[in-house]
């Protein structure tokens, strides 16, 4: 197998640089399938790794990309043959093993994941962490009996990519969605993916009370912070509050109350480390009852490797919205 160009990361202290590399198979993380990868995508979590504004990387260097979708090429695994179509996301790449921002990627069997019928590889990367995220969400707000006739459920941060898929996904199963969002231009974007009112972030009144009116039956919160201690003040009783995301802080300050008198949950998600059954069930879910309704307008563009550290820039300035897909081999 000849080499090959690859998106490496090299974090050394205090000092991060990145760029495009020349690799052979031998220089990847060790796996016994070995996937010629057709797309990626970027998450934010990309944009940290890709630039060192946080410290992703666990081992240095990596190639970056905490998605992948491709056919395998190589497998020592009964399960997967060449030729098959597969993903893998999350699960320590572009932590711990390199990712996929390469033309191939060497990956553990048991982090690989059909192609689930209904999906393409290019729609998968559009889906991507970000669509897998918000419908892991959703699926626990499900199992934790969340009902769309309840009333509203709120989604903070909604223009980013997993903020778009939750307004999609809610919509589309029946919910009604209150988008939240600072970008003005982002309005009609978010009532177009469905949601039936768009509130601009400064509209949210952070209260301080330890039980607040209670506006929303439900919530996904990508901001952290106040936000997501005002948003559970503010559940009506046996609503969930899904937190997902730290763009307003890591800390947050709650009584007891909301969950002890109006039955509140409090839900966390960690889609990097979500168990593989529950992982592949939800991929199954995006290509069937879960498949977006609007994946053409949250696929904002496609970009080739070379043009990833501008997209990291623009993606920490929050300079657009919805999601980027990464195109290294095509279709």
């Amino acid at each position: 197998m000849d080499r090959f160009s690859a998106f490496r990361i090299h974090a050394e202290g205090d000092e991060t640089r990145a760029g495009i590399e020349m690799l052979g198979l031998e220089q990847l993380s060790a796996g016994d399938v070995v996937i010629r990868v057709h797309y990626s995508s970027v998450n934010y979590k990309d944009a940290l790794a890709g630039t060192g504004k946080a410290k992703i990387l666990r081992r240095s260097p990596l190639v970056g990309g905490i998605d992948l979708a491709g056919e395998v090429v190589e497998s020592s695994c009964t399960r997967y043959s060449p030729g098959d179509q597969v993903l893998v996301n999350g699960s320590g790449l572009s932590e711990v093993h390199d990712g996929g921002y390469a033309e191939f990627a060497r990956i553990p069997s048991d982090w690989v994941v059909p192609l689930p019928v209904g999906l393409s590889l290019s729609q998968a990367m559009i889906i991507g962490t970000a669509g897998f995220t918000a419908a892991l969400c959703i699926h626990l707000m499900q199992q934790n009996h969340q009902q769309a006739d309840a009333g509203p459920v709120v989604v903070t941060g909604a223009s980013g990519g997993v903020g778009s898929f939750a307004v999609d996904l809610l919509h589309k199963l029946g919910y009604e969605v209150t988008a939240v969002t600072g970008s003005f231009e982002a309005h009609e974007y978010l009532r177009e993916l469905g949601a039936r009112e768009v509130v601009a972030r400064e509209r949210i009144e952070v209260g301080g009370a330890m039980l607040e009116k209670a506006c929303w039956a439900g919530a996904i919160d990508n901001v952290g912070g106040e936000t997501l201690s005002h948003l559970v003040r503010a559940t009506k009783p046996w609503g969930n509050v899904v937190s997902v995301g730290i763009a307003g802080g890591t800390g947050f300050k709650l009584s007891t109350m909301p969950f002890i008198i109006r039955g509140v949950n409090l839900l966390g998600v960690s889609s990097s480390n979500c168990p593989q059954g529950l992982r592949k069930h939800i991929w199954q879910r995006l290509g069937t009852d879960l498949h977006p309704e609007h994946m053409a307008k949250i696929h904002a563009r496609t970009v080739q490797l070379e043009e990833l550290p501008d997209v990291f820039t623009r993606l920490l300035n929050n300079d657009f919205r919805g999601r980027v897909l990464v195109k290294i081999l095509g279709e």
